[in-house]
């Protein structure tokens, strides 16, 4: 099986402790769902800089990375499957790739 990060973009802060319980009840659910698949669940990042030749700039880009998870699938097809039931997909994106054996 190939390794696959879900790079998670967008998402949004939950406005109060009981809407923070219900996100956090969706995104256990959600991991359960996939089983073993789940190598790391990951979890959100803070502030990002990108680094290019010309310098450092503090922000994340255009898209700037909200998170990450590390999960196995037999295929990218199988893996984007179960990125479609991310919750972060109410507020934001899952990009989806193949994390390459060195």
């Amino acid at each position: 099986m190939a390794k696959f990060v879900f790079a998670y973009h967008g998402g949004k802060k939950p406005e109060s402790p009981e809407e923070g319980e219900k996100v956090m009840a969706s995104w256990r659910a959600w991991f359960a769902g996939m089983g073993d698949a789940v190598v790391d669940g990951g979890g959100p990042v803070g502030l990002s800089k990108t680094v290019t030749s010309g310098g450092v700039d503090d922000n994340g880009g255009a898209n700037p990375l909200s998170g990450y998870s590390l999960i196995t699938a037999d295929s990218l097809d199988a893996a984007v499957a179960m990125a479609q039931g991310c919750p972060i997909l109410d507020s934001g994106t899952v990009e989806v790739a193949e994390a390459i054996e060195m």
